[in-house]
């Protein structure tokens, strides 16, 4: 049986990523109103994938015999004005949840819940992941400058992106 606080922190890592979910949701917004379909695919899929984070969360607490709790999110304020802002906030945030996520494998450590701290690992691996595809779209951004051009072919590129996590919610379990 996993414990209370385990059980408490995982809820609020659900919670946060949700939250994760609709800032991305929410900035993809603002890419198809500004013209760029490319970047709000990219965007698009890093909800998919936030979602998929948090439900991958809600079953292992469902499996370990633990509820989770549906939070209440609020809207999410985008109100960066450049590609270049989106994209460090992108990568501020995402340094943001492996921050978390390394609270929850040092909870899990302390309190001896092994279960979860193989789950974190795997969250931890994601989080490398994501924070090396947001400093490389900076990168990018950077190289390019001011290059109308340039940013016009990023967002050609970024649209090519594929989802790589099943977007059918009850394939989460099982064997990851």
């Amino acid at each position: 049986m996993i414990s209370k606080k385990v059980t408490d922190r995982i809820n609020l890592q659900i919670e946060r990523e949700m939250e994760s979910a609709f800032l991305y949701l929410e900035m993809a917004s603002r890419m198809v109103n500004e013209g760029y379909e490319g970047f709000a695919k990219w965007l698009t899929i890093q909800y998919h994938e936030e979602m998929f984070h948090s439900m991958k969360f809600a079953r292992f607490l469902q499996d370990r015999g633990a509820s989770f709790a549906v939070p209440a999110i609020s809207k999410q304020e985008v109100k960066e004005t450049t590609i270049k802002a989106l994209f460090e906030r992108v990568l501020a945030h995402e340094k943001k949840v492996t921050a978390s996520i390394n609270e929850l494998y040092e909870l899990a450590l302390a309190e001896k819940d092994y279960p979860t701290q193989v789950l974190c690992q795997w969250y931890i691996d994601e989080q490398v992941e994501e924070e090396k595809n947001a400093e490389e779209i900076l990168r990018n951004l950077a190289l390019l400058g001011d290059s109308k051009q340039g940013t016009f072919m990023l967002n050609i590129e970024l649209g090519k992106r594929k989802a790589s996590i099943p977007l059918d919610f009850t394939e989460i379990g099982g064997e990851d």
